[in-house]
C-alpha cells in the first residue's frame, strides 16, 4: 500500500470515528488524531494522547506544555464506560457537572454522589449534591 492510500483511510477512519458516542470511543482511541503541537482544536473533539481519548473543554490551538494531561483548563479524559469518576473542580460551565452526573469525593474510595442541579461547579461536601 502507497503512504498516500494509506493517508486517505487514515482520514477515513478518523472521520467516522467522530460520530462515535464517548462510551464507544473509549475503546478505540487509536482511531482519533493523535495531538501534537500546533493543532486548532474545538469544543468536544476528542484526540488521542498516550494512548487515551481526551475531549476538548475549552477551544485553542495545541501548543509545547498544554498536554491533555497537564491541563485539565483545555481537556478531560473520556472515562471508561460505567466507571464514576473523582470529583474535581470545574473549570468554568464547559466542563461543570449536569443533572445527574455521578462523582466519587474525595478519592475514589470514597462515597458516591449525585449532581441535583446542571452546571454544579461545588464540591459534593458544599452544595447540589446528594449522597448516593
Amino acid at each position: 500500500m502507497y503512504r498516500h492510500e494509506a493517508e486517505t483511510y487514515r482520514h477515513g477512519i478518523e472521520q467516522a470515528a467522530k460520530s462515535l458516542p464517548d462510551d464507544e470511543a473509549y475503546y478505540t482511541p487509536e482511531m482519533f488524531p493523535r495531538w501534537k503541537v500546533g493543532l486548532s482544536v474545538i469544543l468536544d473533539e476528542r484526540l488521542c494522547w498516550q494512548d487515551k481519548l481526551y475531549k476538548c473543554v475549552q477551544p485553542h490551538t495545541t501548543q509545547e506544555g498544554w498536554e491533555p494531561d497537564k491541563v485539565p483548563a483545555l481537556w478531560t479524559e473520556v472515562p471508561k464506560p460505567g466507571e464514576i469518576p473523582v470529583w474535581r473542580q470545574p473549570t468554568g460551565a464547559q466542563d461543570a457537572y449536569m443533572t445527574g452526573d455521578k462523582v466519587h469525593y474525595p478519592t475514589a474510595s470514597d462515597p458516591v454522589y449525585e449532581s441535583t442541579m446542571d452546571y454544579n461547579v461545588y464540591a459534593p461536601d458544599v452544595t447540589g449534591w446528594v449522597l448516593v
